[in-house]
């Protein structure tokens, strides 16, 4: 029987990528979620229009539209085996998505991670404090925990009930380096993927701004430390 797999896709303001995503995203998938964090342009009808289903979330921050598509999950009848999760830009190869969901459907892996790795990222497509960033924050967990993550990479997948028994809370730029600590500490096994990665459409709401990229240090850092003192 093959599994139930829903994705979701946090986006703000992404009306010239978003169709592109969702079009490029397996016929395996049964739901793609699209959640319009406080967009102001054609994101939501776009994504409407490639055949997603679009959720309003108000409250700006990642986490918050991550945690809006978990909600709209939990009111289904039909749960999914696994959840994916992909931004709207188009920097990931939605393609991919079936090695990032190959290991835990044939190996029984909790949890998988798409590594932006440099042999297949294009030339500017991670700006210098993304890099260095996700070097720290793989470094300091490798330190911690042993780990063995080199990305903090936005693509990545896992079984549905696993997901639930993270307790995912973080509500804005935290929330991936919260999922790979709490999968550490909780023991789940997991795998890194190395995926494609090039130049998103439009400009990063994060990396793109100084303002960004300091508040996102400043969460992934606060993660770390709180969890290699529990």
């Amino acid at each position: 029987m093959n599994p139930v797999i829903k994705v979701i896709i946090p986006a703000y303001n992404e009306q010239d990528s978003i169709a592109h995503v969702i079009k490029d995203i397996p016929k395996i998938v049964d739901e793609v979620i699209v959640i319009s964090n406080n967009s102001t342009d054609s994101t939501e009808i776009n994504a409407q229009k490639a055949g997603a289903t679009v959720l309003k979330e108000t409250q700006k921050g990642y986490g918050y539209a991550c945690l809006k598509g978990m909600d709209y999950i939990k009111q289904q009848t039909t749960k999914p085996d696994i959840v994916v999760f992909i931004d709207g830009d188009y920097s990931d190869y939605p393609e991919q998505l079936t090695e990032i969901i190959a290991p835990i459907i044939e190996e029984n892996i909790d949890f998988v991670v798409g590594a932006r790795v440099d042999e297949f990222r294009e030339s500017g497509a991670m700006t210098p404090q993304q890099v260095f960033g996700n070097w720290l924050a793989t470094f300091l967990m490798k330190l911690f925990f042993k780990a063995r993550f080199t990305d903090l990479g936005p693509f990545r997948g896992i079984k549905y009930d696993k997901l639930l028994a993270l307790n995912m809370e973080d509500k804005t730029y935290g929330w991936t380096v919260e999922m790979q600590l709490k999968v550490l500490k909780q023991k789940m096994s997991y795998r890194e993927i190395p995926v494609k990665y090039r130049n998103r459409i439009g400009v990063s709401k994060v990396s793109g701004t100084v303002k960004g990229t300091i508040f996102a240090g400043v969460k992934i850092l606060g993660w770390i430390f709180k969890y290699s003192f529990k």
